[in-house]
């Protein structure tokens, strides 16, 4: 009977534990991965910042002169250290010289000035999570290598200039808009049936809930299915689109966009108790379909939008305008507790950047602080050119 016993559960019995141990092992690799992953944010965000603003000058590779023959620009560079020793020892801290150095022990580095001591301690937790450092084990690339590298970058489709591409012919007459001869077009490569037109009162409830986000009642309804004019739905758009429904709809795609928020939402939360008259000004520009252009333009530099005259109340009223416009810089979440205030006032204008990079051009801007960026053609350069510009703000 054992045998029979052994027979019939061992083998279920070892698929179990192999089954355990299989779902273990694939959640200490997850696990890992994702700790390894936050140590290299933390490592972008914390470590590398400082390193490049207090020690690239004397201890990298593009230094003029590397001071005691110390390069602190690669990972390997940074462990071996220089005529002093390791400068880095993972997962020691008492065997770091770079603490050493920080806390002006033995040396007084960086000799402009202790670093804050939330600084140093980022390097600790740093140098006792075993000193990820992803940076690559080469040094900066040589000023004709990134500006190949910003060439080729350059040649990818997305900063292409637009053009007006031949609109598909099929033969059929369902088109009725240039653009439903590209779905036609689509839809017969991949062999899929052109969906039937929706009924009514279906196109209606579409057209509400795409235009103001808010459904036809049912005496709308009723009207838009006893209307049998050729106008019919031209009418109803043109109706919905002239409703302060649709900027309220609307414009709050491009407040996400702004990170909209009636409060700081950082360290200390401060409330934004006119953060309103932002969100008023853009449910007012999608209402008054104002040009694209105008739009961006107020944001960005209202404040120096020139008006016919300072005294006209129209030109009182539009400049009340271009001001407000500006809130597009001033909301997001600012370090406002920051107590080295260069540095507040770079990490505003890093915020405004990358705010800005993200909204009109859907670029990451903001990896340029501290780098080449990795992916797209945009440079320091172009990074701190663009902060000198918010820097005068």
């Amino acid at each position: 009977m054992n045998r029979i016993h052994d027979r019939i559960f061992l083998p279920s019995s070892v698929a179990r534990s192999l089954f355990y141990l299989l779902v273990s092992g694939y959640f200490l690799i997850a696990s890992a991965a994702l700790i390894a992953d936050e140590r290299e944010e933390f490592f972008e965000k914390h470590i590398r910042p400082v390193l490049v603003e207090h020690c690239y000058e004397c201890h990298s590779a593009q230094a003029k002169t590397v001071q005691a023959n110390l390069l602190l620009d690669t990972p390997s560079a940074t462990r071996s250290g220089g005529d002093s020793g390791p400068t880095v020892v993972p997962s020691n801290i008492a065997e770091s010289l770079i603490i050493q150095a920080m806390e002006y022990e033995t040396w007084q580095m960086p000799p402009s000035g202790k670093l804050p001591a939330e600084t140093i301690a980022n390097f600790r937790r740093w140098i006792a999570d075993g000193a990820i450092d992803p940076r690559p084990e080469t040094s900066a690339p040589s000023p004709q290598i990134a500006f190949d590298r910003m060439a080729l970058g350059k040649t990818h489709w997305s900063f292409q200039p637009i053009q007006r591409p031949s609109i598909p012919t099929t033969g059929s007459d369902w088109p009725r808009y240039p653009i439903d001869g590209f779905i036609e077009d689509a839809a017969n490569q991949q062999q899929l049936p052109i969906a039937m037109d929706a009924d009514r009162a279906s196109l209606l409830r579409r057209l509400y809930l795409t235009l103001i986000g808010l459904p036809p009642s049912a005496e709308e309804v009723l009207s838009f299915l006893d209307d049998q004019e050729p106008d019919a739905v031209e009418r109803v758009v043109d109706r919905l689109l002239a409703s302060p429904h649709y900027g309220e709809r609307w414009g709050r795609y491009w407040l996400d966009l702004a990170r909209y928020a009636d409060s700081n939402g950082a360290d200390e939360n401060h409330e934004y108790p006119v953060a309103y008259r932002y969100r008023d000004y853009v449910v007012r520009q999608f209402n008054a379909d104002l040009p694209y252009d105008e739009f961006v333009t107020q944001q960005l530099a209202g404040d120096l939008l020139a008006t016919d005259s300072l005294l006209a109340t129209d030109s009182i009223e539009q400049r009340r305008e271009n001001l407000t416009a500006t809130g597009f810089l001033v909301l997001g979440p600012k370090m406002l507790a920051e107590q080295d205030k260069p540095k507040l006032v770079a990490d505003l204008v890093d915020e405004q950047i990358d705010s800005t990079g993200q909204a009109l051009l859907g670029l990451t801007l903001g990896c340029a602080r501290c780098h080449d960026h990795k992916f797209d053609p945009i440079n320091t350069s172009d990074y701190y050119a663009l902060a000198g510009i918010f820097h005068s703000t």
